[in-house]
């Protein structure tokens, strides 16, 4: 998809190829999902800039011809990373592939057409997806939209069109129905979808390594077990819901929901609470306010069981899951290389660690060095 800002923000992919062999690859893979079609030419070849941290994703034009006339369009292609690439635990590449597919047949949430699945990792060395390029504007993270950039430069009324849509369509995910997507309960009828989600960040944590123990991140997850409502409501996670992983138009409406790398079906709330907690992390964690026309959370919560049809209930331990939850991806994130250990944001001390200790009343974690 692409995005348009003002700015020129860096490049975060994962990894990075040669763009001119990939157009190459491109234009002999492309005829054979296109019967019928050929002189395939690809342009415009490019990595996004300021979003994609987690997969790498490319932009690019295709120009073909078919019964004597020209026809194109611009395309995406998302490429599953590595193993030692990965900023997730689970696989779950084609199961990105799939819930986007459902999203776009429900009908109810703006989500890129995706057009083809390609399992073979001998093309480009790993499994591939290309789905349709959209054209738009994205609040990216580096630098963090709350500071820079086209959503820092509107006005609070467009701020505000686009805070509402967004909310809208982070509701309207609930309204796909867990029934259609079945294939994203991965328990083997040995944990609930529930459990599942818990378990997929318990796995993480114990997957880190570098720092030794982290005995207050394992005390926390312990006391979210206890703690965990005894009847949350079913429903399907997004997985990394956040404004800034939404495309607008130039009227600030949404037209794509797009980074669906770690859905499941733990349930409706957890969604609700990790886009409540990132508004925090660029935020308060970078000292500035929220920005003028965004809702509060009160009025996010709201919003969003008014459109999904479902009650936010025992809300602050989603708010508490969705710490550990940014807390456990950020350790393991500087445990794989992706970024230093510094002070204030090492091992054990961060903004979400404080918060963590501050929600389940445990006592501060002390600051660790970085190796």
């Amino acid at each position: 998809m692409t995005t348009q800002t003002e700015t020129s923000p860096p490049i975060v992919a994962p990894a990075q190829r040669s763009l001119a062999d990939l157009a190459v690859t491109l234009s002999e893979w492309l005829p054979r999902q296109m019967p019928g079609a050929s002189d395939f030419h690809i342009s415009d070849i490019q990595y996004p800039r300021g979003a994609g941290l987690s997969h790498e994703t490319i932009l690019f034009d295709a120009r073909w011809c078919r019964d004597g006339a020209s026809e194109s369009r611009g395309m995406v292609v998302r490429i599953k990373p590595g193993a030692n690439k990965s900023v997730y635990l689970d696989d779950m590449f084609i199961e990105q592939y799939r819930l986007m597919k459902a999203a776009r047949e429900s009908g109810k949430v703006r989500v890129a057409e995706v057009f083809w699945l390609e399992e073979d990792p001998s093309l480009l060395g790993a499994p591939f997806f290309v789905m349709e390029r959209l054209s738009g504007r994205v609040p990216v993270s580096f630098p963090p939209y709350t500071k820079a950039g086209w959503f820092f430069e509107a006005t609070p009324a467009q701020r505000r069109i686009a805070w509402e849509d967004g909310i809208r369509q982070l509701a309207s995910i609930q309204l796909i129905g867990v029934e259609n997507v079945p294939f994203l309960d991965f328990g083997g009828g040995k944990l609930s979808p529930f459990q599942q989600e818990l378990d997929r960040y318990r796995r993480l944590l114990g997957r880190i390594t570098a720092p030794g123990p982290l005995p207050f991140h394992e005390a926390a997850f312990e006391e979210l077990v206890r703690t965990a409502p005894a009847n949350p409501p079913p429903g399907i996670v997004w997985g990394d819901a956040r404004i800034g992983n939404m495309m607008f138009n130039d009227d600030y409406c949404v037209i794509a929901v797009m980074d669906w790398e770690q859905p499941s079906l733990g349930g409706a709330l957890h969604d609700l609470g990790w886009w409540l907690y990132n508004e925090d992390v660029m935020t308060r964690s970078k000292g500035v306010e929220r920005l003028d026309g965004m809702g509060s959370p009160d009025e996010a919560k709201a919003l969003w069981s008014e459109v999904s049809g479902i009650p936010v209930t025992d809300f602050e331990w989603y708010e508490s899951f969705a710490a550990f939850k940014g807390e456990t991806l950020r350790i393991h994130m500087i445990d794989g290389g992706w970024f230093e250990a510094s002070p204030g944001n090492d091992y054990q001390d961060s903004f979400g660690a404080r918060v963590l200790a501050d929600r389940l009343g445990l006592a501060p974690p002390k600051p660790r060095p970085s190796r």
